[in-house]
This record gives C-alpha cells, sequence and structure tokens, in this order.
C-alpha cells in the first residue's frame, strides 16, 4: 500500500495515531509507556510496544479468519501499523472467564475462581471518571449505541472470548479476561479496533498460574518485560 504518514492526530497512553495521504487510513505507532489505574502509575516496559504491536497483529489476523472483522490492515514497522480509520465507541467492552482484579474486588469473589459462564461489562471510556461501569440501558439512552449495536458489541465479544480461549489454551495459557474496543467504519459497520495483548488480557499459565501480563506492573510482581516476552514466544512459532 502507498500509505505514508502525516501528522499526530492522537496520543493515548500506550499509542500514537497518525493521519495518513488516505482519509480511510491510520497509522498506529505502539510506546513502551506503561500506566496503571487509570494514569496514577506511571513507567516503562522495555519493548513493550514491539510486543503489543506484533502480537496485537497476530490476534487480529486469527479473528479476521474466523469472521470478526477487524481494523487492522497491514504491519509496515516492529512498531507501526496501518490501521481502518473508525471512530472508537467510548466503551471499555470487558469479557471475564475467572475472577479477577476489579471484578473480584467488587463482587468479593476470590481471584482465580472460574466463573460458571463467561460475563460480559461495559464501562464508559473516560479516565477523569474512573471509567465507571455502565449497563446498556444507560448505553443506549446517551446515544452511544442502539440495541442493534450493543447485539453486534455483544455477539462479537462472545466470539472473540471463544476464537482466543481456544488459541491460548493451547498454548499453555489460561484467559482470564480481557478488554477490547469498538470502532464504526464511515459506512456504520462496527468492527474490532484497539489491541490485544498482555497491557489489555489478563493471562495466567495454565500449570502455574504466574500471571504473564500487566498485573505485573500494577502489583510490582517483576519480572514484567520477561512475561510479555514469555507470551510473544508462545504465540509466535
Amino acid at each position: 500500500m502507498n500509505i505514508t504518514k502525516q501528522n499526530q492526530i492522537y496520543e493515548g497512553k500506550a499509542k500514537k495515531v497518525f493521519a495518513t495521504n488516505d482519509p480511510a487510513y491510520y497509522i498506529v505507532e505502539y510506546k513502551d509507556d506503561a500506566t496503571a489505574f487509570n494514569g496514577i502509575k506511571k513507567g516503562t516496559i522495555t519493548g513493550k510496544g514491539i510486543i503489543n504491536n506484533r502480537m496485537s497483529n497476530i490476534m487480529f489476523r486469527l479473528l479476521e479468519k474466523n469472521g470478526i472483522r477487524t481494523h487492522f490492515v497491514e504491519e509496515i514497522s516492529d512498531r507501526e501499523t496501518i490501521v481502518r480509520a473508525v471512530k472508537i465507541m467510548p466503551l471499555e467492552i470487558i469479557v471475564r472467564n475467572v475472577a479477577a482484579g476489579s471484578f473480584s474486588k467488587r463482587y468479593g469473589v476470590e481471584e482465580g475462581r472460574e466463573l460458571l459462564h463467561p460475563t460480559l461489562e461495559f464501562s464508559l471510556k473516560n479516565d477523569a471518571l474512573n471509567d465507571p461501569l455502565i449497563n446498556e440501558s444507560h448505553i443506549a439512552a446517551l446515544g452511544i449505541a442502539n440495541e442493534l449495536e450493543l447485539d453486534v458489541i455483544r455477539r462479537m465479544a462472545y466470539k472473540i472470548n471463544d476464537v482466543m480461549s481456544k488459541f491460548f489454551a493451547g498454548i499453555g495459557i489460561r484467559l482470564i479476561d480481557f478488554k477490547i474496543e469498538a470502532g464504526k467504519l464511515p459506512d456504520g459497520t462496527i468492527v474490532l479496533a484497539d489491541e490485544i495483548s498482555p497491557d489489555t488480557c489478563r493471562f495466567w499459565d495454565a500449570k502455574t498460574n504466574e500471571k504473564l501480563d500487566k498485573d505485573r506492573f500494577r502489583r510490582d510482581l517483576g519480572n514484567v518485560e520477561e512475561a510479555y516476552q514469555e507470551i510473544f514466544r508462545r504465540i509466535n512459532v
């Protein structure tokens, strides 16, 4: 593709987004910056940007093969990827298979307890409000998504969970939970956007339950870079 990077249009905690010479595409650049607790804790995870970029693209390709549309177009460097220009919906879409993190704290459930079935949560994507939980009625009332769009998101989230749970089980990883984001193409089609990485998923080793994700940074467990490298090593065979 003859796509060239132009001006930066957005910078988040983990990525920068650039306009291109074609308004239908953006270029995303992944950073090594690490944050937790909505930016209260900050640091650097060396090489994280490379791993998250390449891993996300591997996962997007896998999901595309299984009928899930994504914003992925083409990886152009270790840290940069061309994506379709989408309007990100202000929702964090969270699927949980095992109690952990805020779910355990909120409901008093011991971490590591298998849930009877996967749960789907929505949070309003707003750091200033600490990303509060929001239900489907609120989402529709605020005009974030209508009932048909919510149905698309719901089905997409559960299918992603099915595909990824099977994939990671095959490489000795428990998919504890994950956060995804949805974007709208200009024609209104909803696609998977953002990233799939140790920043946005909880991964535990299937035999030892060792944490192999950003919880090692959040909880000062050490060996953060090694955990990211181990996940990437397992998927990149």
